[in-house]
């Protein structure tokens, strides 16, 4: 009797306690949060597949980066380019002089890493 007035007062409680509801709202439940294919679950694998593709992106970029500069070093004067740009290298009797200009050496005076 206490329940048909409650039922009868509130009739989405008519539809909420039908079984075939909470069975659905049972198995909703259970695929979103709890199983081990739920949507969160997917959410996380997703973004971590989106994190390896960038990867995998990233280092194709580099690969075909390192490939240009392996075959740009089988000719010996892009060698010794190379090896005097990134080096420093000089030939023998060969002077080397580097020159700074008055702005660069202020900037570095005035950074704040030097203060």
């Amino acid at each position: 009797m206490f329940w048909q007035g409650i039922l009868s007062r509130y009739a989405i409680l008519r539809y909420i306690g039908n079984r075939y509801v909470l069975v659905f709202v049972f198995f909703m439940v259970w695929m979103l949060f709890l199983d081990n294919y739920s949507y969160v679950e997917h959410r996380v694998l997703d973004r971590d597949i989106d994190e390896l593709e960038d990867n995998i992106r990233y280092y194709r970029e580099q690969i075909h980066h390192d490939e240009t500069q392996i075959k740009k070093l089988k000719n010996l004067d892009q060698v010794e380019k190379y090896a005097r740009e990134k080096y420093f290298m000089k030939r023998e009797n060969e002077d080397i002089y580097l020159i700074e200009f008055e702005a660069d050496s202020l900037t570095e005076s005035t950074s704040p890493s030097n203060q």
